[in-house]
């Protein structure tokens, strides 16, 4: 995790130079003549960000995909791992993990936009690009 928050404030402090030194070119969007004036979007992916207080004041925007027991149990029941789950792993420790950590993440009154884990994935994706494309077009 400090690897991990080491590189995205890396990144937060210079989004062009960052991208250079790993290799990834970056163009200028066409009708933006000054660089400074750019908008560089990092999207940070993982089940227990908003439980991490040193990675707490980076977020602009927050998404959490929530899936009832139900259908958690389903998917993670059709997964194929090298080292199979043993039995009982979800109902004894991964359930009750998740719980608790959504609760601590809830308690944090950290502004999470909940998503509906049942939606497909690109009606996920529409609503999470409308909601960020919405607040940049808001900033202008």
């Amino acid at each position: 995790m400090e690897a991990m928050t080491n590189t995205i404030k890396g990144w937060v402090e210079n989004p062009v130079k960052f991208a250079r030194s790993h290799g990834v070119s970056v163009s200028p969007a066409p009708d933006v003549a000054d660089h400074d004036e750019q908008i560089h979007i990092l999207i940070v992916e993982g089940f227990l960000l908003y439980n991490y207080p040193p990675l707490m004041d980076v977020y602009n925007k927050c998404y959490y995909i929530s899936v009832p027991y139900e259908e958690s149990k389903r998917r993670r029941s059709t997964r194929q791992y090298t080292v199979p789950d043993p039995p009982g792993l979800f109902d004894g420790h991964v359930w009750p993990m998740y719980l608790k950590h959504r609760k601590e993440m809830e308690d944090s009154c950290f502004n999470i936009k909940y998503l509906d884990g049942l939606k497909s994935k690109e009606q996920i994706y529409n609503q999470v690009y409308e909601d960020i494309q919405n607040t940049l077009l808001n900033r202008l």
